[in-house]
């Protein structure tokens, strides 16, 4: 008999398991063999039968909406570098989420979700809150989409899952679940062990190093993969060795680089002509972990300037696929830099000039986002992390508060708004189990948290190292800047962009957290100063230009 299908669980000498198992046996005891003893979820009806006789080594997630559990989730998969697990009802709870596993598609993030789908022995008669061909309302942002054809099947489906979200490129999976499978007789299923890392082609690395080596000034363009894949530290060694500048992708969803460093030269903006003159000066531009390009507006002309070489590592073949000039190796960023660094020698270059530092910002009534920021920059502590959503702030977070590297920025790939309030309280859990340093700042924009303003409750609940900052601005700040392009005369503001009488602090005690408003700038540092040393989670309204 296989291993995946024998009548004893993994471990069956210090379980009193039955031979043979209910699938909710099997797929517990899987759970805890992939170390996924986290769900998150809202639950609804057909989702009740799995959660019966919970075990006390599992933690059950509540969120108060279903695209604000898929937040958590993605913030905490992050983290732990691990698959998360959601838990949604049929088709509504579904359709709610699908904002969020759109992000989390786009952020590569490993998640299985889970959803409750009625009894299989009604399911001809169209039931009430029955999903009418379940696995097609996820797609396309999901990899993998399945509802067992037998209840027997669930566990080994849920095995296979797992594995498809941890393949490169990572992402979210999708499994319905019948409400009356979890009774059902079932196997043990031992999870088999997969190489999720992908090498890189040697002669391809070989080309790239001596094309490295050859070149004149050359750029490295960081992307979220490699935050994603732990390989930081190799680019900085890279970087070094060779003094390259640094630039970040459009875009990106990671701090991949250092922002402090003295080569880091700024953000690439998500403009065709725009990347092509900041890059100008480049005879090879090596693009890490990122797309090449990602364009936010219609363009014209090269991708990259003329007479420069590109050359791009991505773990995703169909990025690779699309990258529009140059040579692609797709490979597993942390394997691709160490086999660059093995054949790439220091090559002697002068170091580029280093990045103009952001003019220090005055205080002001009302205060600018600058003046705002700059204070959180100089009062944060060196461990604190940043869960971004504040797009239209974007421009003046990148200039005044600098990452420092590795595991200290995460927003979302998709532009979806809505993401960012419930990842914070993912990524704060994640660090809390992790035994990690340091406080969790979400920093939101007041538009931006309306989508999922429920995530607040989360985080009271779970009592969570956790600071808000809102920047409320009373506007949808990046819809007004961006018209112009569309057509806009200037100071015209498109309609339904304003956002007044908002009153964050009154939503945030009514979910239970602490919660203060700062609109004067000689309270800022004191406001800020204490929220950012609370016990538990606050959040602080900062009322901005």
């Amino acid at each position: 008999m296989p291993a995946s299908m024998n009548s004893t669980p993994p471990n069956s000498d210090a379980l009193p398991f039955p031979p043979r198992p209910t699938v909710r046996l099997a797929v517990l005891q899987l759970m805890r063999e992939l170390g996924l003893d986290t769900v998150f979820g809202n639950p609804g009806s057909t989702e009740l039968p799995m959660f019966r006789d919970f075990p006390e080594d599992f933690r059950y997630i509540l969120g108060l909406q279903e695209s604000v559990v898929v937040g958590m989730a993605d913030g905490y998969a992050q983290v732990t570098r691990n698959a998360s697990v959601v838990n949604l009802h049929s088709a509504a709870g579904v359709g709610h989420a699908m904002g969020n596993v759109f992000t989390a598609f786009k952020n590569q993030t490993p998640m299985i979700v889970t959803a409750g789908q009625q009894s299989r022995s009604i399911l001809p008669f169209d039931p009430f809150l029955s999903a009418t061909q379940a696995t097609e309302l996820p797609r396309p942002y999901v990899k993998w989409a399945i509802e067992p054809a037998r209840a027997a099947d669930v566990p080994l489906a849920l095995a296979r899952a797992y594995q498809v979200a941890m393949q490169p490129p990572r992402g979210p999976v999708f499994v319905s679940i019948p409400a009356d499978d979890w009774e059902q007789p079932s196997d043990w299923v031992a999870p088999h062990t997969v190489t999720h890392a992908v090498a890189p082609e040697p002669q391809a690395i070989t080309r790239l190093a001596q094309a490295l080596a050859a070149s004149a000034c050359p750029a490295i363009v960081v992307g979220a993969g490699v935050d994603r894949d732990s390989a930081v530290g190799q680019v900085v060694e890279l970087a070094e060795r060779h003094n390259i500048a640094i630039y970040a992708a459009p875009m990106s969803a990671r701090c991949s680089f250092p922002e402090r460093h003295r080569l880091f030269q700024g953000f690439l903006p998500a403009y065709r002509e725009r990347i092509v003159d900041r890059l100008q000066a480049h005879d090879l531009i090596l693009v890490l972990g990122a797309p090449a390009f990602s364009y936010h507006v219609e363009g014209a002309g090269w991708h990259v300037p003329p007479g420069s070489t590109l050359w791009q590592i991505v773990d995703d073949p169909q990025v690779a696929a699309w990258t529009p000039q140059g040579h692609s190796i797709v490979a597993s960023l942390h394997l691709a830099l160490d086999a660059l660094l093995s054949q790439s020698p220091a090559v002697a270059r002068p170091a580029p000039a280093r990045r103009t530092a952001a003019p220090v910002a005055e205080p002001s009534l009302p205060m600018s986002v600058a003046y705002a920021l700059q204070t959180l920059d100089q009062l944060r502590g060196a461990d604190d992390v940043v869960v971004e959503e504040a797009p239209g702030s974007r421009g003046v977070i990148q200039a005044c508060l600098p990452m420092p590297g590795a595991d200290s920025f995460y927003t979302m790939a998709s532009g979806g708004l809505g993401h960012s309030m419930p990842a914070a309280v993912g990524v704060a859990l994640a660090r809390r189990k992790l035994g990690l340093p340091g406080r969790v700042i979400g920093l939101i924009g007041d538009g931006s948290s309306m989508y999922a303003i429920q995530a607040l409750y989360s985080a009271a609940q779970l009592a969570l190292p956790l600071t808000f900052v809102i920047l409320n601005n009373r506007r949808y700040a990046a819809l007004q800047d961006f018209a112009p392009v569309f057509g806009y005369a200037p100071g015209e503001k498109p309609a339904g962009t304003d956002l007044p009488d908002l009153d964050f602090v009154q939503l945030a005690q009514g979910q239970g957290l602490p919660a203060c408003r700062v609109e004067q700038p000689d309270r800022l540092r004191q406001a800020l100063a204490d929220a950012l040393q609370a016990d538990g989670p606050c959040l602080i309204e900062l009322v901005v230009a």
